[in-house]
């Protein structure tokens, strides 16, 4: 399989690899840190609001990454958007439908909850912006440039001599 020419995708799949890799840590410390504080309620806690917060931000990374694939297709924009869009209202259900579930639920400590995803929201932000900063893509990197131009074809003022004689 060729390498994709869209740039944003070896941004994106770094992103995704690192933001498992810190949810991975995160969810091994929410879930000693929630055991200690509440037991298994705080386990569980703990663990819920890293995979949750986990999974709503890779939605929209792989969403991007799939919708890539369409590149250079005569229907890539509505594709890519229609995509993207759909990952958004997936992730607007799952969130209704999680907030319903676990309204309430007496298995579930709300602040270890609420810490474990705002700490993982932030990680996975640290983690894009490191990414964003350490990747080098060029400014301009999915544009072309033009074919030299040929000093008989080319506008006097493109010229290299000036046309004096």
């Amino acid at each position: 399989m060729s390498p994709s020419p869209v740039t944003s995708t070896p941004i994106l799949r770094t992103a995704l690899v690192w933001s498992a890799i810190v949810a991975a840590v995160l969810a091994v410390v929410f879930g000693v840190v929630g055991f200690l504080v509440g037991g298994g309620e705080g386990l569980g806690s703990g663990l819920l609001g890293v995979v949750l917060s986990a999974v709503f931000l890779a939605i929209t990374a792989g969403s991007i990454l799939i919708a890539n694939r369409w590149f250079g297709d005569a229907l890539y924009v509505p594709i890519f958007f229609g995509i993207v869009l759909g990952g958004w209202i997936l992730k607007l259900v799952v969130f209704v439908v999680a907030l319903l579930l676990l309204r309430g639920q007496p298995w579930i400590d709300p602040m270890i909850f609420f810490i474990a995803v705002v700490t993982s929201v932030i990680a996975s932000l640290v983690v894009d912006v490191v990414v964003l900063l350490r990747m080098r893509v060029p400014t301009v990197s999915d544009g072309r440039l033009p074919t030299a131009v040929v000093d008989d074809e080319a506008p006097v003022s493109r010229r290299g001599d000036t046309g004096a004689v």
